[in-house]
């Protein structure tokens, strides 16, 4: 079966850099780190008081009142990414089919605040069961598909992926395969995630997997470095529109890169901690390149999945030189993720549209916080320390590794007709 070709005909996204695509890449260029005391709770008896958190966000710019309150933040994000990439795809909705057009859409945990919040009043209500009519619908982790496909009546393929940081490079990649398997012309695909939140921000440092470094977070994520003490988290949503080459062409839509393939693979190992040879991290880039028919020679610029752990950074920096040996050492890497902050099950997407934006612009987004290389990463590689890079990207490739020894790679290479 000859498979179509999939091409990303919009792009859009909020996070801790910007509420837009411009505003996010000029700032990634530029080194900016996102992160900073958080603002939206008490974070004063947490280890952690720090976050990537979406900044002077208001929903009633977005959102009718009444709206707004029928959503988790997690789903408005969403929808503010997806309405983004929708304008700068610039369809023809009146002929669109739309019985062709689908929504995959993901997050690693869904309504984290909502489910805190319905829960927080049964108890302080003395457990008389008073819960919102709207919790279950809000909390959902597949509702924000079923508000993307409601709002722009996309009535394709319509589901949610979960993968934990893995999630939304999975949908990615479920769209990708149903375009290119006929099944379908475009899709609305990506992530969304609201953590920040005293549920999550406990959690995650019951786990020890979050920085502490209250003292100067502006530079708390670190990836690669010596003196890295875990991840930063981010909130935010990141949204591309995938179509069928042949159908993008008819309509005259500007083409920011060909989707060139995807890889998924598991760990086995741990379910938080990756194999630490990076067994899992290789096998996942050897399938991308392969799905995307290419050679490892031919990547120019990897987008780490680069968390700033312990383990996770020194097996992803071993998994690099076993798949692409020699060329390994002329390849270009980063971790946007020292910026954005790690946005869980929206990661993928938004490093997704940093690895499109690569590719298009000729520009290398930094890996910024670097003081010392940890001795137990090669200081041969090229890690794009702390300031910006020009140089000609001709496919790049995106991971994303998630709890559960979840895997998943994705490739875009310039568009040629």
């Amino acid at each position: 079966m000859e498979l179509k070709r999939v091409v990303v005909t919009g792009i859009g996204t909020i996070n801790a850099l910007g509420h837009n695509v411009n505003e996010t890449w000029e700032n990634m260029i530029k080194g900016v780190s996102g992160a900073g005391p958080i603002t939206s709770f008490d974070a004063s008896k947490f280890k952690t008081r720090f976050a990537c958190e979406v900044k002077n966000y208001d929903p009633l710019k977005y959102f009718k009142k009444p709206e707004a309150r029928k959503m988790d933040k997690f789903t408005q994000f969403a929808l503010i990414a997806a309405e983004e990439a929708v304008k700068d795809a610039g369809f023809d909705f009146d002929n669109l089919d739309k019985d062709r057009a689908g929504v995959i859409w993901a997050s690693g945990i869904g309504g984290l605040q909502t489910f805190k919040e319905e829960i927080e009043g049964y108890v302080n209500n003395d457990y008389t069961p008073h819960f919102n009519p709207f919790f279950i619908p809000k909390m959902i982790a597949d509702i924000a598909a079923g508000h993307i496909s409601i709002k722009y009546d996309f009535r394709g393929p319509n589901f949610a992926t979960v993968s934990a940081c893995a999630s939304s490079a999975h949908a990615l990649i479920d769209a990708f395969n149903y375009i290119r398997l006929g099944k379908a012309d475009v899709f609305i695909t990506g992530g969304s995630e609201h953590a920040v939140t005293e549920a999550g921000l406990g959690g995650f440092n019951a786990m020890r997997a979050i920085s502490t470094r209250n003292d100067d977070p502006k530079t708390a994520s670190r990836p690669f470095d010596a003196g890295r003490d875990g991840f930063v988290m981010g909130d935010g949503g990141a949204a591309l529109i995938l179509e069928e080459y042949e159908h993008a062409i008819k309509r005259g839509a500007e083409i920011y890169a060909e989707f060139a393939g995807g890889g998924l693979s598991a760990d086995a190992h741990h379910i938080t901690a990756p194999h630490p040879e990076g067994r899992g991290a290789a096998t996942v880039m050897k399938n991308a390149i392969e799905d995307a028919n290419l050679k490892p020679e031919d990547i120019d610029y990897v987008n780490l999945h680069g968390t700033s752990t312990g383990l996770g950074d020194i097996a992803e920096t071993k998994a690099v030189i076993k798949v692409f040996g020699d060329h390994a050492y002329k390849l270009s890497i980063s971790s946007t993720k020292s910026m954005t902050g790690h946005l869980l099950g929206a990661t993928g997407a938004l490093e997704a549209i940093a690895s499109i934006l690569a590719v298009k612009t000729g520009q290398i987004p930094p890996t910024i916080n670097h003081f010392e290389l940890d001795p137990a990463i090669d200081p041969k590689l090229d890690f794009t320390f702390n300031k910006t890079k020009k140089r000609n990207v001709n496919a790049a490739l995106s991971n994303t590794f998630g709890f559960g020894g979840h895997n998943a790679s994705v490739i875009f290479k310039k568009f040629e007709k």
